[in-house]
């Protein structure tokens, strides 16, 4: 029980790591907080700071879930690798080192997933990125991902796979609640860089 709980506090203090608000402010001298949607997420990153900035935010923050979910693997401790992923994931949204302020969650959840379950992650991004490119919407790919993970994951017969990528959809969609709003009045903002 003890390596539970120091494993979910490094998971946590992982997931608090600011990428995009230190990319910003090393990188480029600029607080993403006050720029664009305020968020500390990549789809801001890309938005304020750039394409190469995006990047690295976004590969930043899908290693920090990969290097959470990782943990119990690397010590053979007897725990499923996303429950101790899923507390890198509450970091990143409700990070320490931002004042609780943080992004919505969709790379580093991608990331305990590519620490476990390395083939599925594979095809979240292929759906990702195929949704993306015919609506150029982030939001609207997100949700599509989850859900369509639901569905990939009832073929691996690991319940806490499916409860687990179950809980991430909801909470994505739950954090994309303003994003589903403005795409059905239409003002939501769609990629220019894809």
């Amino acid at each position: 029980m003890e390596y539970y709980v120091i494993f979910w506090i490094i998971a946590y203090l992982l997931g608090s790591i600011p990428s995009a608000l230190l990319v910003g402010k090393i990188g480029y001298n600029k607080d993403i907080r006050e720029h664009g949607s305020g968020n500390l997420g990549a789809t801001n990153a890309f938005r304020v700071l750039g394409i190469k900035a995006g990047i690295i935010v976004t590969l930043s923050d899908i290693l920090k879930g990969t290097i959470a979910a990782v943990l119990p693997i690397l010590f053979d401790a007897p725990v499923h690798p996303l429950i101790i992923g899923l507390f890198a994931v509450i970091g990143h949204t409700y990070p320490i080192f931002a004042r609780f302020k943080g992004g919505k969650a969709v790379a580093t959840s991608g990331g305990i997933i590519l620490g476990s379950f390395p083939l599925l992650f594979v095809i979240m991004v292929s759906t990702f990125l195929l949704t993306l490119y015919l609506t150029k919407y982030v939001s609207l790919s997100s949700i599509v991902t989850g859900l369509v993970t639901i569905v990939l994951s009832l073929f691996y017969r690991d319940p806490v796979l499916l409860i687990v990528i179950s809980f991430l959809t909801i909470f994505v969609i739950y954090r994309h609640k303003e994003n589903i709003k403005r795409i059905r009045n239409g003002t939501e903002p769609k990629i220019t860089w894809m």
